[in-house]
């Protein structure tokens, strides 16, 4: 069993604490285990959200299609890649 010494406090306005108190009677848990558990929930989908990028499929596809074929060449950088360049040196 791992020994809870860290402390959380938190305040609440009474409608909110009251409604909390009564989703955690109904759970079967106590105040201080739902407060905690939800917590963690949310952390858990708050961290997972901040690893990965989602993005809709058809985009998700064309980048795949994209980054399997050949590169295209850009007009403006084959200008800017073709004109003279000035070396300064200081």
């Amino acid at each position: 069993m791992v020994s809870k010494t860290a402390r959380i406090e938190l305040r609440a306005a009474p409608e909110r604490e009251q409604r909390i108190r009564y989703a955690a009677k109904l759970s079967r848990q106590s105040l201080s285990s739902f407060v905690l558990d939800a917590a963690a929930e949310r952390a858990e989908q708050v961290i997972a959200s901040s690893s990965a990028t989602v993005v809709p499929s058809d985009f998700f596809d064309d980048l795949w299609d994209a980054l399997d074929s050949a590169p295209r060449p850009n007009a403006a950088l084959s200008r800017r890649a073709a004109a003279s360049r000035q070396v300064e040196q200081k």
